[in-house]
């Protein structure tokens, strides 16, 4: 296998650790040109302009969720002065945005930040190995029949959590004598015509209640089978204030206000719904029962057994889904089914629903860093094995950071959190002259609690597959953006459980402060 060095090949290297291949190791290898990773290239380049630096995308474009989910209705269920980046405020109509404005707004950030040039698509990470001798993480890479092997200082998994090849799909009884046609939203199929046809979605989750309203302005009747229900909110499309507050002040700062407004809003919602469950149960069913047709029974379609956030609240955007159901173009089932027929599908009460397209939204499948294998020091590394530091790290993992947003608000206030956590990093690695980063837990034990703490059946499907909590700060993930951004933005390094330090090297014995050995001794406690 080659060495492949591919981004600014002029620039300087930080710290002493010297090899024979020193002008192909990148400074910062990120794994994703999605919302994350292209969050973390612009950070990079604004405030570590010395680093070199790449990303590598597995796909033929950039955007991630956003370019990879094609599905009639797709958006995102945060408001997009939150979901935007800090550097690049929001600045079109819509609060809650479709999935192709997301998407041309993540590509004009990309060029607009000059980092189309840095993506290098069709790069797909298949493991990676940390060696403490090197200081570097070896990374191999498939580029179409080719393998290649990269070497970097820091890697960056922009991944996301969840499977990109296929999501969650239930073995149903009978599903091979469906006649009609059988999709998941995760694989829409280019052409797929809905028109005057019968659809039935099965689910109930955030994909089904976008989903849904979209079909059924063009199909002749969607029915949506549930097992359960879920909570649902509505959410203006436009937000006036935010509309009013842009005309009186220039974009960036009317966009951070904005931000923070919208993060302090879902966070006070976030603790409101945990203190006062039932009080915000009420709030959400009166919400629900305004919108819906008189003597539709809320409670058996639309009172969860769960309070609110032990699952994520999902979005009905100006009301669409309510408003499906009151015009007649959508009716809501809440049972199991037993049988697909050949016709549609049976229920355990005996129904049949007839159905021309059957939409499986049944979920995603959980995947830490896109499912490559990780090794330290060639010893094979388990995620759930460790704890998560931050949100960010694992513990006693060297130099490698993930990137995650929040599960109870926008994914990008965590994730911006992170990547200038990565810029700064890197900067005070280069100028102390440092090659090792890791989190020590000092002997703490982890919980059982997985690093996405809901009850959603997709999260208890791959909890084994993320990393565990610990029992206090800062093992725990956090949720609440005003005291992450004190103890990531402002008091980052302020933390004994974050080392930094210089590889062993006989060259320079004498600054040793955390040599081979001991990174060894801690990844193996």
């Amino acid at each position: 296998m080659s060495v492949a060095g591919i981004a600014n090949p002029n620039q300087a290297q930080w710290g002493p650790s010297q090899s024979k291949s020193e002008g192909d190791v990148l400074d910062v290898l990120i794994i994703g040109a999605g919302l994350s990773g292209i969050g973390v290239a612009a950070h990079l380049r604004r405030k570590a302009p010395w680093a070199r630096y790449a990303i590598l995308e597995a796909r033929d474009s950039i955007g991630g969720t956003w370019d990879l989910f094609r599905y009639p209705g797709i958006r995102s269920d945060s408001d997009m002065y939150s979901f935007s980046y800090c550097f690049n405020p929001w600045n079109g109509s819509q609060a809650i945005a479709d999935g192709s404005e997301i998407l041309a707004y993540l590509k004009e950030t990309a060029r607009r930040e000059g980092l189309m040039g840095d993506i290098h698509y069709h790069h797909r990470v298949k493991s990676a190995r940390w060696s403490s001798s090197e200081a570097l993480w070896r990374v191999s890479v498939e580029v179409g029949a080719k393998q290649i092997e990269m070497a970097t200082r820091l890697l960056v998994g922009a991944t996301g959590y969840y499977r990109y090849e296929c999501g969650y799909q239930p073995d149903f009884p009978g599903a091979d004598q469906y006649q009609g046609r059988f999709v998941h939203p995760q694989l829409w199929p280019d052409g797929l015509d809905w028109v005057s046809k019968r659809v039935v979605v099965i689910g109930s989750g955030a994909t089904a209640i976008t989903l849904v309203p979209s079909l059924a302005e063009k199909a002749s009747h969607v029915v949506m089978v549930q097992r359960s229900p879920t909570y649902v909110i509505s959410r203006p499309a436009q937000d006036p204030p935010a509309q009013w507050l842009e005309k009186v002040l220039p974009v960036p700062i009317s966009g951070s206000v904005l931000r923070w407004i919208n993060a302090l809003f879902l966070e006070a919602s976030y603790r409101y719904s945990r203190r006062s469950p039932e009080r915000m149960k009420a709030f959400i069913r009166s919400q629900a029962k305004r919108q819906l047709p008189d003597g539709f029974d809320v409670d058996k379609h639309f009172k969860p057994v769960y309070d609110p956030w032990d699952q994520r609240l999902c979005v009905a955007r100006d009301g669409d889904l309510f408003k499906a159901i009151r015009q007649g173009r959508v009716t809501v089932v809440t049972d199991r089914i037993a049988t697909f027929t050949q016709n549609g599908v049976r229920l355990l009460s005996g129904e049949e629903i007839r159905a021309d397209i059957v939409v499986s939204a049944t979920g995603l499948e959980l995947e830490f860093m896109g499912g490559i294998e990780l090794e330290v020091d060639e010893k094979s590394l388990k995620a759930s094995d460790r704890m998560s530091y931050k949100g960010m790290m694992l513990s006693g993992v060297p130099n490698l950071i993930t990137v995650a947003g929040y599960i109870n608000n926008s994914w990008t206030l965590k994730a911006d959190l992170t990547a200038d956590f990565v810029a700064r990093l890197a900067n005070r690695m280069h100028a102390r002259h440092k090659d090792i980063c890791v989190p020590l837990d000092r002997g703490l034990e982890p919980t059982e609690d997985p690093v996405l703490n809901l009850s959603s059946g997709y999260i208890k499907r791959g909890a084994n597959r993320l990393p565990k909590q610990g029992p206090r700060e800062p093992w725990r993930l956090g949720d609440s953006y005003v005291k992450d951004w004190v103890r990531i933005k402002l008091l980052g390094f302020w933390d004994p459980s974050l080392v930094l330090s210089r590889a062993s090297s006989e060259a320079d014995d004498q600054h040793l402060q955390f040599p081979e050995r001991q990174v060894q001794d801690a990844l193996a406690g």
